[in-house]
């Protein structure tokens, strides 16, 4: 595993560059157990400050340090995504698995059901949902429902590696040698999928992300709880921009932006690594 990450930060400069921004932004959340601040409380400090030494990223209108507030967001932000990208994968891998070695009648219900998700207005829903809840939707839930809802594209391509994977010999030969079938899926082809599911985990995380943006701002999730998309909601809410509060609104959205790049960079990174193309081009390179 470290090896990996390794070859792929020496040779690939587009992980590097995610890797490097999202363990920036890691070490950002880990500060947030050391803020002097209770991000629930307001008028902790002077309010509509500019960004000096004292409050690097000045203040809000409610009387909020900015960075301290961030790295509290950047916190929940990531502690959700990564909710919801951990129930996906298991719906995923589980469906993807079974659907794609199993076949027949169990693979069309399997993928009928996967289909049904993939075509369903998933914003609408969330909004209807988020709507009927009335703010009720805190991380937990929220990365819960996001997890529920986002796992249709990824167990269809899972399904289509395990397909192919099928018809391969080793396939065949745990097959003759009595294997079972749960052996055969642990053993045989969990180990070539797990770069594809990370692939598809660091998407997961940006849409999910995105989602909580998109929602927070409308104002239908927990608001009290700071999250990147509170915090652009609060920002707006204030007028920030037409009171020249630039930095409250600029330091979220900035953030927002390269955590989106860097989740897309670390994403189509271990997708190169995945291609064979690129790995005989590597192998040339190290021989260089």
């Amino acid at each position: 595993m470290f090896s990996t990450i390794k070859t792929l930060f020496k040779y690939n400069k587009k992980f590097a560059f995610g890797f490097t921004v999202i363990s920036i932004l890691v070490f950002l959340a880990i500060l947030s157990f050391f803020s002097p601040y209770d991000p629930k409380v307001w008028n902790l400090t002077p309010r509509d400050l500019p960004p000096s030494i004292q409050h690097p990223l000045g203040t809000t209108s409610m009387g909020q340090d900015v960075f301290w507030l961030a790295t509290y967001a950047i916190k929940n932000s990531l502690f959700l995504s990564i909710i919801s990208m951990f129930i996906s994968r298991i719906i995923a891998i589980a469906v993807g698995l079974v659907a794609g070695y199993k076949g027949g009648s169990l693979d069309r219900i399997l993928m009928t059901l996967n289909d049904s998700f993939v075509i369903i207005p998933l914003l609408p829903i969330l909004i209807l949902i988020a709507s009927v809840l009335k703010g009720g939707l805190n991380i937990v839930n929220l990365g819960i429902l996001l997890g529920f809802f986002g796992w249709a594209w990824d167990a269809r391509v899972i399904r289509s590696q395990i397909l192919s994977l099928r018809e391969r010999e080793f396939t065949y030969t745990a097959r003759l040698s009595g294997m079972k079938t749960s052996s055969i899926i642990l053993k045989e082809y969990l180990p070539f999928i797990v770069p594809l599911i990370m692939a598809t985990a660091m998407n997961n995380m940006l849409w999910a992300i995105g989602m909580e943006v998109t929602l927070a701002i409308l104002g239908l999730s927990s608001l009290e709880i700071p999250t990147l998309g509170t915090m652009i909601h609060w920002s707006v809410n204030s007028q920030s921009l037409l009171l020249g509060i630039w930095w409250w609104i600029l330091t979220p959205v900035i953030i927002c932006i390269f955590l989106f790049i860097s989740l897309y960079m670390l994403s189509v990174s271990i997708s190169e690594f995945l291609d064979p193309r690129s790995r005989l081009k590597r192998i040339e390179v190290m021989k260089e």
